[in-house]
């Protein structure tokens, strides 16, 4: 595996992101695209404790993709503010992630902008990630094909990121969107075409916005217990649709055999990526 950085940019404007990063698909983080978003200063965990800390939110565990009755459901549900207490005190396994906020306080829109770098945003549904320190993200890439910007608070968070032609290599389970792939702790015996894996790696800061292109694999690791805001762009109908493919086939197949077959289903699905990995 061969990771480049992520190059960082300031004032990058929608012509020079559209020619340099969008029509050839990589990724870079913006320094100073959410640098007028009230947000930025405002969404300290002190704030969101004091407004927002009596919601009852959703917290999944490490074992979120582990076969049986539980599988990718929240292992427990608590008070927002505790849940930013227990982010703060130190390392816990407990993640929040793609829970949309703004149902619950549809005012804190007014402290982001979406931005004009491209069309497609999906105004709808802006999400939120939360992690304490060493919380980790597993490979996969997102079901419905978005472009993301993916804008780090507070604290810092590690992405890294591959293309979607470096698929081949990354071991990738059919049905889904994930790979089983540990990005620190690679087992190159077992999985050794994740050696040929070519990505990209940054460090996100607080402030600072990652262009995640369609179709990308991702991997996150919380630095520091902390959160973001992902706000998801589409301007392809290819996408979309392929989108579309993808959400049926985690709902119908992949959830549905899950029911099934419980564990047996995780080992074929865990056989099958190997067998077709390119080695």
């Amino acid at each position: 595996m061969n990771l480049q950085p992520i190059e960082k940019r300031d004032g990058l404007d929608r012509s020079a992101f559209q020619k340099e990063y969008h029509q050839f698909q990589r990724p870079v983080v913006f320094k100073d695209l959410a640098s007028d978003w009230p947000a930025v200063e405002k969404w300290t965990f002190e704030w969101l404790k004091e407004h927002y800390g009596h919601i009852e939110v959703p917290l999944y565990g490490s074992d979120f993709r582990e076969p049986g009755k539980n599988y990718m459901v929240p292992k427990i549900h608590m008070r927002f503010g505790e849940y930013l207490d227990m982010i703060q005190a130190g390392p816990t396994e407990y993640r929040m992630f793609l829970f949309n906020i703004f149902e619950h306080a549809p005012e804190l829109t007014e402290d982001f902008s979406f931005p004009t770098i491209m069309n497609g945003f999906a105004k709808k549904h802006p999400f939120m990630f939360f992690g304490g320190q060493g919380a980790r993200v597993d490979l996969h890439y997102d079901i419905d094909c978005s472009s993301v910007f993916l804008t780090q608070f507070q604290t810092r968070k590690r992405v890294v990121l591959f293309a979607p032609d470096q698929s081949k290599y990354l071991y990738q389970h059919p049905f889904t969107v994930q790979s089983q792939m540990d990005v620190d702790n690679p087992d190159y015996q077992r999985f050794p075409a994740f050696k040929k894996a070519q990505g990209f790696e940054t460090i996100l800061q607080h402030g600072e916005t990652l262009y995640i292109p369609s179709g990308y694999w991702h991997y996150i690791e919380y630095i520091d217990g902390g959160y973001s805001i992902s706000l998801r762009a589409n301007d392809a109908l290819a996408t979309r649709a392929q989108g579309l493919v993808n959400i049926a086939q985690h709902f119908l197949v992949d959830k549905g055999m899950n029911v099934l077959l419980g564990p047996r289903w995780k080992k074929w699905k865990e056989d099958t990526a190997v067998r077709r990995a390119l080695t």
